[in-house]
């Protein structure tokens, strides 16, 4: 039988790359979102999660077996995080508990499940890396320990199973995502270049010197795909990473060589990227109708804030894949072949020079 997959936020960074996999291999796609994109496969369905009774009308007559929650609003506060971001998954479920259909449930969030969320992050009595999922919650209020619940309880409600997803910083395609570290660098880099300047490390030395991990958006949509279809995951948290490990002060030279520019010497204390591109609007907008790219609006493109506070953090980040290889999910993706293919699509797409 062909399974029906409803993507909440397919216009995201997940959801797109979701969205995409799925429909391509043969699934019955659903993209949900307050402004839906059009993606070939994939029915768009236009909702506000925070609206019950207009989400009620958009997924009225819906009946999808897979459920792939990817979506999250950024709030002034994390006790508004909390009210709204768990308000979304509650509405979400309570809605299609009127049809009876669903199997199963995935959520993703993220490694702020362990370094916590953005008033705390990186900061107190953090696990010992790398994370691993049997590790306790922090002792913090977190909005996805929230979202986690209320899974929870509509799981024990109608009797769906259900996955978490924790990815680190996630590398893929999407346009207007509030967290897109490789779309900001690659902007930031043909900026850079526009100025006669070179690649300029924005993070901190502990980043620059120390290992890291990244997640793929392909590689994370496999891994929704994979958890909500073998039996062995059923009710199981999961962390997702690519499964290599790489220093900054050996990426940021390879990611500057592939836009043919000089990546600056690292004085051990960077200028972040909030700084960096500061006014820089206007010259987008001149890169753009000179090159006739398709997006002249900075803004769209960027979240420096988002990159900064990737890159500052005074931890090291180190994830454990065992959980996911013991039931074999055993697909790897390297780093800087992330980056590499998604400058490829921007540049294809005329999103960047």
């Amino acid at each position: 039988m062909t399974r029906t997959a409803l993507v909440v936020g397919a216009s995201g960074i997940v959801g797109n790359n979701l969205a995409r996999r799925l429909a391509g291999r043969g699934w019955k796609v659903q993209g949900l979102a307050r402004r839906p994109t059009a993606i070939e496969g994939v029915t768009p369905v236009a909702a506000d999660l925070l609206d019950p009774a207009s989400l009620g009308t958009a997924l009225a007559g819906l009946k999808p077996s897979h459920v792939f929650f990817c979506s999250w609003l950024r709030q002034a506060s994390e006790a508004e995080n909390i009210r709204v971001n768990s308000a979304m998954v509650r509405n979400l479920l309570d809605v299609l508990a009127r049809a009876g259909s669903v199997e199963h449930t995935a959520l993703v969030t993220g490694l702020k499940h362990y370094l916590g969320p953005f008033e705390n992050y990186g900061k107190g009595n953090l696990p010992a890396t790398p994370f691993r999922e049997s590790q306790a919650r922090l002792d913090v209020e977190n909005f996805y320990y929230a979202q986690e619940d209320e899974l929870f309880a509509a799981a024990a409600r109608d009797g769906f199973g259900w996955s978490v997803h924790r990815p680190h910083t996630i590398i893929g395609f999407a346009i207007g995502n509030a967290m897109n570290m490789g779309v900001t660098l690659a902007v930031y880099a043909e900026i850079q270049r526009e100025r006669g300047q070179p690649m300029k490390f924005p993070g901190h030395a502990v980043q620059w010197n120390g290992l890291t991990d990244m997640t793929d958006a392909r590689l994370l949509a496999s891994h929704l795909e994979w958890a909500a279809t073998e039996p062995a995951a059923r009710n199981q948290a999961f962390n997702i990473v690519n499964g290599d490990v790489f220093r900054w002060s050996w990426m940021w030279g390879r990611l500057a060589f592939w836009f043919g520019l000089e990546a600056a010497p690292f004085s051990g204390e960077g200028e972040p990227l909030e700084r960096q591109l500061a006014g820089a609007g206007p010259l987008w907008t001149a890169i753009a109708r000179k090159r006739g790219l398709v997006e002249p609006d900075l803004g769209r493109l960027v979240s420096p804030w988002h990159s900064d506070a990737d890159l500052g953090r005074i931890v090291e980040v180190v994830t454990d894949m065992s959980k996911s290889r013991k039931l074999g999910f055993l697909d790897y993706q390297a780093t800087d072949d992330s980056f590499f293919d998604l400058f490829a699509e921007l540049r294809q797409r005329r999103i960047i020079p």
